[in-house]
């Protein structure tokens, strides 16, 4: 800790420290003192979903085997597609991995990147799928929509880090076997390509690390998908209030120019949120305690934006939380003693804050390695702000909306410890999340 150097500034340290350390709810309290239970609205309904997801065919359709590149018989839409290959041939202008000099003859199971499969309700061979992932292709106007419209029985379509662009027409719903999409690291620009919810088998869209910009229309959060990530956009403008609608699995919209405050309705996404990362946004005001209702989310990430609030003492119902990163924005007030009992803990960071109060299992993270709390104005810790960053701060009022609700505890809450004397590196390390992947611009 940064102690003060005058005996003005102690005193004014002093008062910031008795007026922002009040025990909270989860903290030991006076003797005497008693709060009154305070009883959560109902977990709230997720939205009506059809699971399992229905199949893309019939299950007892008895389908030909899938035959030898070399002898593939009878293949489904063979002018359209050798037609349309033989288009986007001639405007890749740069190919370093020499993808089109395949791209000859009257098999197209044989060129690079084209991989071919029974088609169901044709029973013959057609293209399956397409993997440019990483080729790398240049020309002046690759497009994309041109190209896999004339790919009809396309299931799996994947050319991240390319130079593909254009506008998405809506007739990408005719697609009848389309459940994967990426086209991440491209060249799309424009408003969100909201067409590509016309597509209503895709269980994972990958549209990051390209040019879009604007609001998300509340579509997008209504469509049900797996996995979804838009993250490294442009996007600006408030998250839809229909946030929670999302049966995504894994979530990114990191790295945008989100505002405003996270809707309340993310504690819908209760049956099926795993992974969400909001940060790197201009995300606002206090967190819902609706976020408690996630029990089966194990990576929460909203660094880097520019939220404040204690955190709510529904927090503590998180009882799946893995890993955890409020780091680099405004919170304040003392770290829930519930959310230090989460046996799943295994990285909190909540450095970059203004949190006064760490109780005692808290502690034991902190020396166990799984919390992280520098660069806050917590009185005796080591590497805390100076006592003048931290008056500052809490000289303005602060205050959130439906502060009452931030006791609300939509569970029954641990009584045991998660410390149990391991340090981190003698602890097993739970399975590498999935969505921090998303964060690297793929093939650079």
């Amino acid at each position: 800790m940064n102690f003060p150097t005058s005996f003005s500034s102690l005193l004014l340290f002093l008062l910031f420290f008795s007026l922002h350390s009040i025990p909270s709810p989860g903290l030991s309290q006076p003797v005497g003192a008693r709060c009154p239970p305070i009883s959560p609205p109902p977990q709230p309904r997720s939205f009506p979903r059809v699971r399992p997801r229905p199949p893309l065919y019939p299950p007892g359709l008895k389908l030909m085997p899938r035959r030898p590149v070399n002898n593939t018989g009878p293949l489904a839409n063979r002018a359209r597609i050798l037609f349309i290959a033989q288009e986007l041939k001639r405007n890749i202008t740069y190919d370093p991995f020499n993808y089109t000099a395949t791209w000859f003859g009257n098999n197209y199971c044989r060129f690079k990147g084209f991989y071919c499969d029974t088609v169901p309700d044709l029973n013959i061979t057609g293209l399956a799928s397409i993997d440019f992932n990483g080729a790398r292709f240049g020309g002046v106007f690759l497009n994309f929509y041109r190209f896999i419209r004339n790919l009809p029985d396309i299931a799996i379509f994947h050319a991240n880090s390319n130079n593909f662009s254009g506008v998405i027409s809506r007739n990408i719903n005719q697609l009848r076997y389309l459940y994967e999409l990426d086209l991440s690291n491209n060249k799309f620009l424009g408003g969100f390509p909201a067409n590509v919810l016309g597509a209503t088998n895709l269980t994972f869209v990958d549209l990051r690390f390209n040019g879009y910009n604007g609001s998300v229309p509340t579509q997008l959060f209504n469509f049900d998908t797996d996995i979804l990530f838009i993250n490294n956009n442009g996007f600006s403008q408030r998250i839809p209030s229909n946030f929670g609608n999302t049966p995504a699995i894994y979530l990114t919209l990191a790295g945008n120019r989100f505002t405003g405050s996270i809707p309340p309705s993310i504690g819908r996404a209760w049956k099926t949120l795993k992974e969400v990362l909001l940060l790197n946004n201009r995300l606002t005001g206090c967190l819902p305690y609706e976020i408690g209702y996630l029990t089966k989310t194990t990576v929460f990430d909203v660094g880097s934006n520019l939220l404040t609030g204690p955190i709510p003492q529904s927090f503590g119902c998180l009882a799946s939380l893995q890993f955890l990163n409020l780091a680099h924005n405004q919170f304040y007030g003392a770290i829930p003693e519930s959310l230090c009992k989460i046996r799943s803990a295994y990285n909190y960071t909540l450095s970059y804050n203004f949190f006064t109060q760490v109780g005692t299992e808290c502690r034991s993270l902190i020396r166990d390695g799984r919390l992280h709390v520098g660069r806050n104005c917590v009185m005796g810790l080591p590497n805390q702000k100076p006592a003048s960053e931290c008056s500052l701060f809490f000289s303005r009022p602060r205050t959130c909306w439906r502060e009452s609700s931030f006791s609300f505890v939509p569970c029954a809450l641990s009584n045991t410890s998660s410390f149990d004397g391991r340090l981190l590196e003698e602890i097993a390390a739970p399975q590498q999340p999935q969505t921090y992947a998303a964060l690297e611009k793929p093939h650079p």
